[in-house]
């Protein structure tokens, strides 16, 4: 699987915070029963790393991946806790050295032509917008489309529901990322079949 091929998985990749580890699994096959794959588990607990070991051996047909990468050995940690691709806010050079060693999918964080450019420089042509509408959102990528066309992006911060379709109806944008399919409320009322049907919903969000 290479980076286009994971965000063809499903129109909305899950921004996921594991903050109790017993739910990371229930929570992973909830979503999948709604028929989202690709689980983006950040680096912002504790849990994370177990998590994506635990979702990794427990639920097969997911397909875990990490994020908030900020360095190479985190990079490397998720790795061998079972991460399936990995996703970063930015792009250092030494992030980019490691990801292009990792053999999985890397969506470098960009937020400017210039950060596109370095990042496709690196190899990486499949990006990630961030923090999407603090920098311009839908109007920035429609911009970009023109200089960088063979840039595919998956924008994420500040994407939800009402603004998803928006985003997914751009010819360089392939998937949106958002946090909207796991709402805290749900996680902890072990509300799993609200997440399923926020993940249904979610994946009628199909590209025009």
């Amino acid at each position: 699987m290479n980076a286009l091929e994971l965000l063809q998985q499903s129109p909305v990749m899950p921004v996921i915070v594991i903050k109790d580890l017993d739910a990371a699994v229930d929570l992973a096959r909830a979503l999948v029963a709604g028929g989202v794959r690709s689980l983006e588990i950040t680096l912002r607990s504790d849990a994370a790393l177990q998590a994506i070991s635990l979702i990794g051996q427990a639920v097969p047909e997911a397909l875990v991946g990490v994020g908030t990468v900020r360095s190479a050995r985190q990079l490397d940690a998720a790795i061998e806790a079972g991460a399936r691709f990995a996703v970063s806010p930015g792009l250092t050079p030494d992030i980019a050295r490691a990801a292009s060693q990792a053999g999985i999918p890397f969506l470098p964080g960009i937020a400017t032509p210039s950060e596109s450019m370095y990042a496709a420089d690196q190899g990486f042509v499949v990006q990630k917008l961030f923090p999407a509408e603090a920098v311009g959102g839908v109007a920035l990528l429609k911009a970009l489309y023109g200089p960088l066309p063979d840039i595919v992006f998956c924008p994420t911060g500040g994407i939800n529901a009402a603004n998803a379709a928006q985003y997914l109806a751009l010819p360089n944008v392939k998937c949106v990322g958002g946090s909207w399919l796991t709402p805290d409320s749900a996680v902890a009322a072990k509300d799993w079949n609200a997440i399923t049907e926020l993940a249904r919903q979610a994946c009628l969000l199909l590209k025009p």
